[in-house]
C-alpha cells in the first residue's frame, strides 16, 4: 500500500469518531439548552400540565438521557433527524430543501474567492516590492479586516439601492431563470468571497515569493526557459501546495458565513432555516442544521486533504 493510500485510509478512519463526537456534542448541548419543544409544539396556546406530560411521554422526553442518545443515533443512521414541532414535517425535508441553496452560495463564493486570490496573489509575487505588489497588499489587508456582513450591507447600498444593478435580496431558482439566479446570487457570493480572497491572496503571494527564490528557478531562467514556462509549470505547481493546506479552514469560514449572508439577503438556505428555528424554539431543526453543517465541514476537509496528497509530488512518489 502506498503512502498516499495509507494516509487516506487513516483520515477516513479518523472521520468516524469525529462524526460520532460531533453528534454527541450537539445532542448534549441541545438537551441542556433552554429550548422546550413541548412548549413550542403548542405555539403559545397555554397547554395544561397534562397536555405537556402527554407530549413528553409520546416523544420520549422523559426517558433517561443515555437511552434518548442511543435512539437519536439509531434514527440518524436511518436518515431520520426528527420532526419539527412547528411545521410537523420531518427535519430532513427542511434540510434537503434549504441545503442546495447554501451549497450554491458556498460554491460560488469559493470559486470567486479562489480566482481573485490566485490572480492577485501571483501578480503581487511577480511584481514583488513594486507598486502592484504594494497595492495588492494594501487592498488585501483591508479585505481581511472588513467583515462579510459589512461588505454585504455596503454592496446593497451601493450596487442594489444606489445603482440598481442587482436586487437587494431574494432568490430566483436557476430552473426558472438562469440570468435571474445569477443576479440574485452575485452580491451574496461577492460578500462571502471577498474576505477569504483577501486572506488567500496574502498566503499565495508569500508562497509564490518563497518559491521564486529557490535555486531551481534561477537555474531554469539561466538555461533560457521563458518565464511563463518556469512560473506556470514549476513555480505555481509547487507554490500552491501550502495554500491548499489552509483551504479547508477557509471553506469552514465560508460555510459559517452563509448564516449571516443568507439572513441579510433573505435567501432561504440553511442559515435562514437555523435562524428561524432558533427564534421559534424548534430544537429539532436547529439540531439537524448544525449536524449537517458540521459533517459537511469535516467532509470538505477530507476532500482538501485528498487534494493535498494528490498534488504533493513527494507524497505521490512515496510508497
Amino acid at each position: 500500500m502506498t503512502l498516499v493510500a495509507r494516509m487516506l485510509l487513516r483520515r477516513l478512519l479518523i472521520l468516524i469518531p469525529l462524526v460520532l463526537g460531533v453528534v454527541a456534542f450537539v445532542f448534549i448541548v441541545m438537551r441542556f439548552s433552554n429550548s422546550k419543544p413541548e412548549y413550542a409544539y403548542f405555539q403559545g396556546a397555554n397547554p395544561t400540565p397534562e397536555q405537556i406530560h402527554q407530549f413528553q411521554l409520546e416523544n420520549g422526553l422523559l426517558d433517561p438521557l443515555p437511552l434518548r442518545y442511543v435512539r437519536f443515533v439509531m434514527d440518524l443512521a436511518q436518515g431520520d433527524m426528527g420532526t419539527s414541532v412547528l411545521t410537523k414535517k420531518p427535519v430532513i425535508e427542511s434540510v434537503t430543501t434549504a441545503l442546495p441553496l447554501t451549497l450554491q452560495l458556498t460554491f460560488l463564493g469559493l470559486v470567486v474567492g479562489l480566482v481573485l486570490a490566485f490572480v492577485f496573489g501571483v501578480a503581487a509575487a511577480l511584481y514583488r516590492d513594486r507598486w502592484p505588489d504594494q497595492l495588492v497588499r494594501l487592498v488585501s489587508l483591508i479585505g481581511v479586516a472588513a467583515p462579510s456582513f459589512w461588505l454585504a450591507l455596503l454592496m446593497i447600498q451601493w450596487l442594489a439601492v444606489g445603482e440598481g444593478l442587482f436586487p437587494t435580496g431574494g432568490y430566483i431558482n436557476p430552473a426558472d431563470s438562469f440570468a435571474g439566479w445569477l443576479r440574485s446570487m452575485t452580491l451574496p457570493a461577492l460578500s462571502l468571497s471577498l474576505p477569504i480572497a483577501a486572506q488567500l491572496t496574502r498566503i499565495i503571494r508569500t508562497s509564490v515569493v518563497e518559491e521564486l527564490d529557490r535555486d531551481y528557478v534561477r537555474t531554469a531562467y539561466g538555461s533560457g526557459l521563458p518565464p511563463i514556462v518556469v512560473v506556470g509549470r514549476n513555480v505555481l505547481r509547487n507554490a500552491l501546495i501550502n495554500p491548499l493546506t489552509v483551504l479547508g479552514l477557509r471553506i469552514g469560514y465560508l460555510i459559517g458565513g452563509t448564516v449571516v449572508i443568507e439572513t441579510i439577503y433573505g435567501l432561504p438556505g440553511m442559515g435562514q432555516l437555523m435562524i428561524n428555528a432558533v427564534r421559534d424554539g424548534d430544537p429539532a431543526v436547529v439540531q439537524g442544521v448544525v449536524l449537517t453543517i458540521a459533517v459537511g465541514f469535516m467532509i470538505v476537509n477530507l476532500v482538501v486533504d485528498v487534494l493535498y496528497l494528490l498534488v504533493n509530488p513527494r507524497l505521490r512518489s512515496a510508497s
